[in-house]
């Protein structure tokens, strides 16, 4: 089994900058996409980014230019760098991997999310 744990969150004033990341432990299995998501109080929870194993992006429009999704395949390690950080970013994120068995068969596993909270 899967386990992915959450880091980084926290308390910052607009404009400041946090670094979220995501680890993945286990056996037997691969990552092909990661990806965090957030999700604020009485919201639907929304896609903020992802990142393939290649490294291809993907990225909300609302965070373009603000966040950068990286991540560490030798770690099985997904980062979320967050700059000019708004309220309007406040929820808490979630991490997100397609994960893959040895065997073959993939599933989707969460983190248990990580509190960030912005303010003016």
């Amino acid at each position: 089994q899967v386990q992915l744990v959450e880091s980084g969150g926290g308390l910052v004033q607009a404009g400041g900058s946090l670094r979220l990341s995501c680890a993945a432990t286990g056996s037997a299995f691969s990552i092909n996409v990661m990806g965090w998501y957030r999700q604020a109080p009485g919201q639907q929870r929304e896609l903020v980014a992802t990142i393939t194993s290649s490294g291809s992006t993907n990225y909300a429009d609302s965070v373009k230019g603000r966040f950068t999704i990286s991540r560490d395949n030798a770690k099985n390690t997904v980062y979320l760098q967050m700059n000019s950080l708004k309220p309007e970013d406040t929820a808490v994120y979630y991490c997100n991997a397609a994960i893959r068995r040895s065997w073959g068969s993939s599933y989707s596993s969460w983190g248990q999310g990580t509190q960030v909270t912005v303010s003016s």
